[in-house]
């Protein structure tokens, strides 16, 4: 990869893949996109602090769950009796 990896690619560990699965890219690729997406979505201006930590908590919990997720369906493709 010839650039910087998004915050989202770095969070689904997207270079890591030492099976060169197509189906495991994918999915961590759609993951990544989902992480980019929640971190780019930045905060609106809210007035009280505690609706913007509220809000930054909900962005947070999002995204470790997009994380969890995604490797739970890595490991369901991966999968080998």
């Amino acid at each position: 990869m010839d650039r910087e990896l998004t915050y989202g690619e770095k969070a689904v560990g997207l270079t890591f893949n030492p099976s060169n699965d197509a189906k495991v890219q994918k999915v961590k690729s759609l993951y990544a996109e989902i992480i980019d997406l929640l971190v780019n979505s930045g905060t609106p201006d809210i007035e009280s602090e505690r609706q913007r930590e509220e809000r930054l908590s909900l962005f947070t919990e999002s995204i470790r769950q997009a994380q969890t997720a995604q490797m739970w369906a890595v490991k369901a493709i991966t999968w080998k009796d």
